[in-house]
């Protein structure tokens, strides 16, 4: 009797002593896990804040896909939510609370079974020289029985920060792939109606292409606003030889006229007459280019076309600053034909 005695008072201070311990454990957490993309800021954050976009990154979801998901209306920005109810992921809200475009995301995680508890969701998009930081952190307070679950089972942030990195490298592959994506359509022969176009002259490499068109556009078009010269299309690259190793160019702007240019400029003005053409469409990265090239080459040889003595060109028809995806960028190529 007395050694049962004993053992109770030593349960008790136990109980008591472990009481103490769960109770100073910090009464808030906070971390983070972050990963640097190769990919636009915007791109990252639209994909973030679409909360229909979530399955397909959600680690969570990934566990218990079959798992009912309810949108909001509006699944996009401030007040939009998701909710979600399994038997693995249990059940619980996501909501937006408020967002700065293309820099942040903040949101409110609530857990309603098999437990009750809500934290604060923070996602920021930093530029790099290597693409964008994502970092998606998540802090929050702790009660009683939240310290002594976590003392207990593992720190929120060693049960939830593996499934963070999961997320982050899911988003990461998909993007990647995304912005991979690209078609070539030959549309075949039509007429280019013609046009003026200012433009400035270089050769260049395959390694130095496209640093040197970004020059030459930009030499164009300060020589356009310096002579308030509106331009009447989009970008253009006419190919006055193409080598791999010797690729001589004309990048430019098309305008609805002739206009002087002064002696000794390095801007030039040209025309392209209304012309038979073999078209092209690239839709994706600029880097396959020379794909959409050498299908075109390849249509002309295969259906005995000729080319006229006008010389080839590229216009760029969507402006990248627009289409953060290069996968929606739209160029048109065009071979003159003979008539």
């Amino acid at each position: 009797m007395k050694a049962f005695k004993y053992i109770l008072l030593l349960l008790l201070v136990f109980i008591i002593g472990f009481s103490i311990y769960v109770a100073v454990q910090p009464n808030e957490f906070s971390f983070d896990r972050s990963r640097t993309i190769n990919a636009p800021a915007s791109l990252l954050y639209h994909k973030v804040n679409d909360y229909k976009e979530w399955p397909s990154f959600s680690p969570w979801i990934e566990q218990e896909p079959e798992a009912s998901l309810t949108y909001s209306d509006k699944t996009i920005g401030e007040g939009a939510f998701y909710s979600w109810k399994g038997e693995i992921l249990g059940e619980g809200k996501m909501t937006t609370k408020s967002t700065e475009e293309n820099k942040s995301i903040t949101q409110l995680i609530e857990f309603t079974a098999p437990f009750e508890a809500h934290s604060d969701i923070n996602w920021t998009f930093e530029p790099s020289d290597e693409g964008t930081t994502v970092t998606w952190a998540m802090e929050g307070k702790q009660d009683f029985v939240s310290k002594l679950f976590t003392t207990i089972m593992g720190s929120i942030e060693t049960e939830t920060g593996p499934n963070f990195e999961r997320g982050l490298f899911k988003l990461d592959s998909l993007i990647t792939e995304d912005m991979a994506r690209y078609n070539i359509e030959i549309n075949g022969i039509s007429e280019y109606g013609g046009s003026f176009y200012l433009f400035k002259t270089t050769n260049a490499k395959s390694t130095n292409i496209s640093a040197k068109m970004g020059e030459n556009f930009g030499a164009v078009m300060q020589f356009m606003g310096s002579n308030g010269i509106v331009p009447y299309g989009m970008p253009m690259t006419v190919y006055n030889t193409m080598e791999e190793n010797n690729v001589i160019m004309s990048n430019g702007l098309p305008v609805n006229e002739r206009h002087s240019i002064p002696d000794g400029s390095d801007i030039s003005i040209g025309y392209i007459p209304k012309t038979k053409v073999l078209k092209t469409t690239l839709l994706g990265n600029y880097n396959y280019l020379s794909k959409a090239w050498e299908a075109t080459m390849d249509h002309i040889k295969e259906n005995n076309l000729v080319q006229s003595e006008l010389k080839p060109f590229e216009i760029y028809v969507t402006d990248p600053g627009n289409f953060p995806n290069p996968a929606d960028w739209k160029t048109e190529i065009y071979i003159p034909l003979e008539e």
